[in-house]
This record gives structure tokens, C-alpha cells and sequence, in this order.
């Protein structure tokens, strides 16, 4: 229970771990999916490449 805004925002003294704790699990939720996404569409980009290099590849064979 807190009297006021500012002792809610304090934290009984631990306002500045429990709010960086905070910001930082929410900077984590933020970017882990852009990475995740990022990650992806390089992946996707690099198989792409590897099967038009197998197709020339088999071109050139025949």
C-alpha cells in the first residue's frame, strides 16, 4: 500500500531495480521478435540462393 505516487514509484527504496528490471524485460520484449524476424528472412534469402545454385548446377550437368 502507498500513500502517494511517489512512494509507489520509489519502491520502498528499490524504485530504480525494479523499474530498470522493468524497462529492460520491455526493451527484450520489444527486439527479441525483430531479431527473431530479422533472423528469419536471412535464412529464407540464404536458401533461396543455395536452390538457384543447385538448379544452375543441374543446368549445367545437362
Amino acid at each position: 500500500m502507498w500513500n502517494s505516487p511517489a512512494a509507489f514509484f520509489a519502491m520502498g527504496g528499490y524504485g530504480l531495480y525494479v523499474w530498470s528490471s522493468f524497462g529492460v524485460c520491455a526493451l527484450v520484449f520489444i527486439f527479441e521478435p525483430m531479431q527473431i524476424r530479422k533472423r528469419h528472412k536471412l535464412i529464407v534469402m540464404r536458401l533461396k540462393r543455395e536452390i538457384r545454385a543447385e538448379k544452375f548446377d543441374k543446368e549445367e550437368l545437362n
